[in-house]
């Protein structure tokens, strides 16, 4: 079990209390009626689903039940952060890609062969 820190109550809380409900920031088309069915079929039904970093929107359920987004790394289930609706995400995965690179290389350097 992890726990995630909710934005609105300022808490960590067990994840059971917690949803997930998608992918974060998907806009919406500014003109629906002028959408061509493949583009509104795109809007409602296809996702990414990246191997690292992906920002999602979660739902505290059974605290506050309020929406907030969730930057977690698919690969090893850690969030990295959480943030209120409206609110852009700190790590972004190039940034986050860059970062473990340079850990990585640093790392190495100190290795010995």
């Amino acid at each position: 079990m992890f726990y995630i820190y909710c934005p609105y109550c300022g808490e960590h809380r067990e994840e059971e209390e917690f949803h997930p409900k998608g992918q974060a920031h998907i806009e919406r088309p500014k003109d629906p009626e002028a959408c061509s069915d493949e583009e509104w079929g795109d809007y409602l039904f296809f996702r990414d689903n990246p191997r690292g970093v992906h920002h999602e929107m979660w739902v505290h359920a059974v605290g506050c039940r309020k929406f907030f987004n969730v930057t977690r790394h698919t690969v090893s289930y850690e969030i990295l952060e959480t943030y209120k609706m409206g609110e852009r995400p700190s790590i972004t995965s190039d940034r986050h890609t860059q970062a473990r690179e340079a850990s990585a290389v640093s790392h190495q350097e100190g290795v010995r062969a």
